[in-house]
């Protein structure tokens, strides 16, 4: 159908003549509502976003000589960070001397993954970067 009469068609029927695949030989035309289709599109990717689960990454910040009230404390933090679906980054500062006892952040690590080990699995294990210890734990896939 020429062009002209496609045009004449989607005016009587006061549609729009929307070029679907404009490559084609001949270009390949749909007579539509152009602006319910943008509505309903835009409807879709909304609904798409809205159903998206953002993970944020929580940090919890240990120090080498903690007690263990305190351990306890963050490692009850870190499991309803991980529990509400979020990563978590522990953290382990070393100051001054500490530097030269690396061994001991990472059997402080160590014992924080075991603890958190029925909720989380290991991202990146731990790891000294500069004066800092990291390790990243991530909530464990549902089966």
């Amino acid at each position: 159908m020429s062009a002209e009469k496609a045009l004449d068609l989607a005016a009587k029927e006061d549609l729009d003549l929307v070029k679907i695949a404009p490559q084609a030989k001949p270009p390949v035309c749909k007579i539509m509502d152009y602006g319910k289709y943008k509505f309903e599109q835009a409807k879709r990717e909304k609904e798409v976003r809205k159903n998206q689960k953002i993970v944020d990454t929580k940090e919890v910040r240990l120090s080498l000589n903690i007690d263990t009230h305190d351990f306890n404390t963050k490692l009850n933090n870190a499991i309803k960070f991980i529990k509400h679906g979020d990563k978590v980054k522990v953290t382990i500062r070393f100051r001054g001397r500490e530097m030269g006892h690396s061994e001991f952040g990472y059997d402080l690590m160590n014992r924080f993954s075991e603890a958190c080990s029925e909720y989380a699995v290991i991202n990146k294990p731990a790891k000294l970067e500069g004066r800092n210890m990291l390790m990243f734990l991530s909530p464990k896939p549902n089966k």
